[in-house]
This record gives C-alpha cells, sequence and structure tokens, in this order.
C-alpha cells in the first residue's frame, strides 16, 4: 500500500490512473505518458486549431484572443462519420497544460462518463458558465485520474523525498508545474515537500 496514496479517493483515482497507464505499455512510474498516443485508443481524434476549417474570423477571434483564457479544451459529444471523437485544445496554452487537459477527456472515455451538454443554466461561483448536465464529481474524477496517470503516487513520492523541486518533477514528466503541485497538494505529500526542499536550503 505504500505506493498508493494514504486517502481513499487518492487510492480510486491512482488505481485507474494505473490501469491507463498500463494500457499505454508503460510498466514503470517514472515514465512519461504521451497523451497524443492513447488518445489513438481512446478513439479521440486530436487536430492542431489550425486544421479546424470554417471557423469564421470572429469566432477565431473570441477563442484565441478575447476568452483565450476562458476555455482549455472539450471533446464534441456526437462522434463523427469515422466513430471517433473530435478534442479541440486551446492552442495558446502551452504544451505541458494540453497533456492535462487531453489526459482529462481520455479518462472520461475509459471511465464510461457520460458526456455533458453545453446548455448553460448558470455561474459558479468563480463566475465560471456551468452547462447543465455539469457534474462536479464526474469533472473531478476525469482530471484526478488524468493527473494521477501523467504524475503517478509512486514515482512523486520517491522524487519528494529525494528532495526534487517541483520544477525537476514537472520537466521529469514533461508536465505543468500546477499540474505536479496539485498532485503533490491531493497525495498527502506537502509537507514532506516542504521539510525535504527547507533542509535542501539549510
Amino acid at each position: 500500500m505504500d505506493q498508493l496514496p494514504p486517502t481513499q479517493k487518492g487510492r480510486h483515482h491512482e488505481m485507474r490512473g494505473r490501469g491507463l497507464r498500463e494500457f499505454a505499455g508503460l510498466r514503470r512510474d517514472d515514465q512519461r505518458l504521451d497523451p497524443f498516443e492513447l488518445a489513438k485508443y481512446a478513439g479521440l481524434l486530436v487536430p492542431t486549431f489550425d486544421e479546424i476549417k470554417g471557423l469564421s474570423a470572429e469566432t477565431r477571434d473570441q477563442l484565441l484572443n478575447l476568452a483565450k483564457d476562458k476555455w482549455s479544451g472539450g471533446a464534441a459529444s456526437i462522434r463523427l462519420p469515422n466513430g471517433k471523437k473530435l478534442v479541440i485544445l486551446n492552442p495558446t496554452h502551452a504544451a505541458t497544460r494540453h497533456k492535462a487537459t487531453l489526459m482529462e477527456e481520455i479518462s472520461h472515455v475509459f471511465l464510461g462518463h457520460k458526456p455533458s451538454r453545453l446548455a448553460i443554466e448558470g455561474r459558479d461561483k468563480h463566475g465560471n458558465a456551468i452547462a447543465r448536465d455539469y457534474n462536479a464529481d464526474i469533472e473531478e474524477e476525469a482530471y484526478a485520474t488524468g493527473a494521477a496517470a501523467l504524475v503517478p503516487y509512486g514515482g512523486l513520492k520517491r522524487f519528494v523525498e529525494s528532495g526534487k523541486t517541483v520544477a525537476e518533477i514537472a520537466r521529469h514528466y514533461n508536465v505543468s508545474r500546477p499540474l505536479v503541485e496539485y498532485r503533490i497538494r491531493i497525495s498527502r505529500l506537502w509537507d514532506t515537500y516542504k521539510e525535504k526542499l527547507f533542509q535542501s536550503e539549510s
């Protein structure tokens, strides 16, 4: 159980993330996971934004400039004629953030989640639009599972205990620093991280 997080929810997400890593052919918890390769097996088509034709200049301006910080990506609820599901990633975001966004969409598929509809019914406490059928528990499960697949607990714990910084761990797994911080906190490793960091600075 040492290679699993201490909380029940953490273990739930870790086991599912581990399943995704095994499906991708990874055997060690220090190996990088490539969500773009895994997306093919999830039946997801992930084109570059420039490959998407037919958007008006106004729509492109809205997505790439005016509202670029309001969305990270999303999957179409209706499948393409070839059976694949289209996923669009925000091209203004860093490639490391794309990985977390895509892993969330992959997790939705592998966890068998029903797609959310886009009809807006209100706003959350941060002022963001909430779609009808939005299920916070499902969204949390998908994000947390994807994050666990990208930065597995066993490898993370060893790196933290060896005094590696968030930036170093992020570079190792080729993910964003906020994702690594999230994994450290959710895995209850933050106190250990701060202690090791303090020791290395002393």
